[in-house]
């Protein structure tokens, strides 16, 4: 009887594959609860190859945390490209926002994690994460509203996104609310101020 010999795979999809099992892991459990020989073992890998690709569970983690970022980031960009006005660009951003989190429960999860991860490397990783949407916003307000007034800009976009994270909290909660309703309730309330921001 002879045995097939299992496909190796490469190197980049596995490590596509860990990523995806860990974040998973992660936010379902927590990080401190997550444990690398459970990872391992619904990867269908070693433990010592989880480390051979990450050196750590730390490693892992801030992979995980950059591939989300990587992701949101892309969904928000080309949410907002080609949008005519300043409201619209904001409301299609918002939309991917919420979509995105609602489509990306683990990866959401990681990101708001940042309590429990304060004074590591990981809790850096977040805040860039938040730093990130928050200068594709000011780059927004400033190219739409042509704001010479960067620090305006900038706190604009703080508003914004803190807003958005509480409120996607909260959406938790509320499973019925759909990821159209919480723009609109973003909308509402963010538009009239940034509209301002021309006067």
């Amino acid at each position: 009887m002879t045995t097939a010999k299992r496909k190796r795979m490469p190197r980049a999809e596995r490590e596509r594959q860990m990523i995806e099992v860990a974040e998973r892991v992660f936010g379902e459990r927590g990080y401190a609860a997550a444990s690398m020989d459970e990872i391992a073992e619904l990867v269908g890998v070693s433990k010592p190859m989880l480390y051979e690709y990450f050196r750590s569970k730390e490693g892992l983690l801030l992979a995980c945390i950059g591939q989300a970022r990587a992701a949101l980031r892309e969904v928000t960009e080309q949410a907002t490209a080609g949008a005519e006005t300043a409201e619209e660009a904001l409301r299609r951003g918002l939309l991917a926002f919420f979509v995105f989190i609602g489509e990306h429960r683990p990866a959401w999860s990681l990101l708001r994690q940042e309590m429990a991860l304060i004074g590591t490397p990981a809790a850096e990783e977040i805040e860039q994460t938040r730093r990130q949407q928050t200068g594709l916003i000011a780059t927004l307000v400033s190219g739409y509203f042509d704001l010479e007034d960067t620090q305006r800009a900038e706190a604009s976009a703080e508003l914004v996104v803190g807003a958005c994270e509480r409120l996607a909290i909260w959406c938790e909660r509320f499973p019925a609310v759909t990821p159209q309703a919480a723009t609109g309730y973003a909308m509402d309330l963010l538009w009239s101020g940034l509209s301002r921001t021309t006067h």
